[in-house]
């Protein structure tokens, strides 16, 4: 992916404070190179106004840009209301996978064996979601209906992406669906992640039914793990890998959508967390899964400065708790606008240290 240009997409509460955070390092001065940065206008506010012309807005700006950034948005519960920006923006950027991945955090105490990033790899459109459903008959008797759909070319798309993934952060692929006892439903990923692993020999490839993927999880050893799932599968398994770390902090979310030869064609990146209204104003929250949703796009841009910037960034973070400089979620002091100083200082550092020795 070839581009300079970031569309940013604004949102609610202490969702839009750190995405601020997040922008604060992306500017040339930081991470060396010039980034275009186009806004649009995501909080409720905003889509009740334009009765969501603004999310259809961004979704195309994504979609010829390629590269978007996206803060916490509020999500109303009233049926008559916007409903969700995550949805029209999936449908029309054209996003197949959403990428989450768990790291382990200087200084926070994992659960289990969790000590090395894992990823979960999910079906972004179908499976459970959006199925058609309905009840028929009375009393004891009503039994409900449910019709699942999956596509081939989704889970190819799941498949090769993982493998890549894969190979491109040194890990294995792990996991997989319960294709046992659903061999034509759940068999299609499973046959997508064997043809995968067949194009892609030198990737280590354990599959696991999706129950033995959670029993697993919980005593890993501890090795860096790619898991491909089905959309549903794939939303509680990232409900259970995020936490293992100790906190989601340190987690971001990538939206895929991909060329026909399944290269990313468009990336969303937002943190895992929520709008956090409570903390809006008072400096307190972790900008961290922000600021790392940023790097994690510079990371897929096909620019070796852009990659090392996306590198620093990371390493950064990581440093600057270990260092010491921690929000209060991670036990610390530090205020959300001190952590993220820290964090352009080191990058800063770092980026110079590295031009030095000619490396990066």
């Amino acid at each position: 992916m070839d581009t300079r240009t970031i569309v940013v997409l604004e949102g609610d509460d202490t969702g839009q404070e750190l995405l601020e955070e997040a922008l604060r390092v992306l500017v040339a001065d930081v991470i060396g190179i010039e980034l275009e940065l186009p806004r649009y206008d995501l909080s409720l506010e905003e889509r009740r106004q334009t009765q969501n012309e603004v999310v259809h807005e961004a979704a195309r700006a994504v979609r010829e840009h390629g590269l978007g950034l996206k803060a916490a948005t509020i999500t109303p519960e009233g049926a008559g209301d916007v409903g969700s920006p995550n949805r029209i923006l999936r449908e029309e950027i054209g996003g197949h996978v959403i990428v989450r991945t768990g790291r382990r955090i200087p200084g926070v105490v994992p659960i289990g064996g969790a000590h090395f990033p894992i990823s979960v790899v999910r079906m972004a459109v179908g499976d459970a979601y959006g199925a058609k459903e309905w009840r028929e008959g009375e009393g004891e008797g009503e039994i409900a209906y449910r019709t699942e759909r999956i596509e081939r070319r989704i889970c190819r798309a799941v498949a090769e992406f993982s493998f890549r993934h894969a190979e491109r952060t040194k890990a294995k692929v792990f996991g997989g669906p319960k294709y046992t006892v659903s061999p034509v439903y759940e068999g299609m990923l499973k046959e997508e992640m064997d043809g995968a692993a067949g194009r892609h020999p030198e990737v280590e490839y354990e599959p696991q039914l999706i129950d033995a993927t959670f029993a697993l999880l919980i005593g890993s050893a501890g090795e860096s793990l790619v898991i491909p799932a089905l959309n549903r599968d794939g939303d509680i398994l990232s409900d259970l890998v995020l936490p293992l770390f100790g906190s989601i902090a340190g987690s971001e979310s990538l939206l895929v959508a991909f060329n026909d030869d399944y290269t990313p064609r468009a990336l969303m990146a937002e943190a895992a967390h929520g709008t956090a209204p409570a903390l809006k104003g008072k400096d307190v929250a972790n900008p961290m899964a922000m600021i790392l949703a940023g790097a994690a796009l510079l990371s897929h841009i096909d620019d070796v400065e852009a990659r090392a910037a996306g590198r620093a960034i990371r390493e950064a973070c990581l440093e600057a708790v270990s260092g010491g400089t921690r929000t209060a979620d991670l036990g610390g002091h530090a205020s959300t606008s001190e952590f993220t100083d820290e964090v352009v200082s080191r990058i800063r550092s770092k980026l110079e240290v590295w031009a030095t020795l000619g490396e990066g």
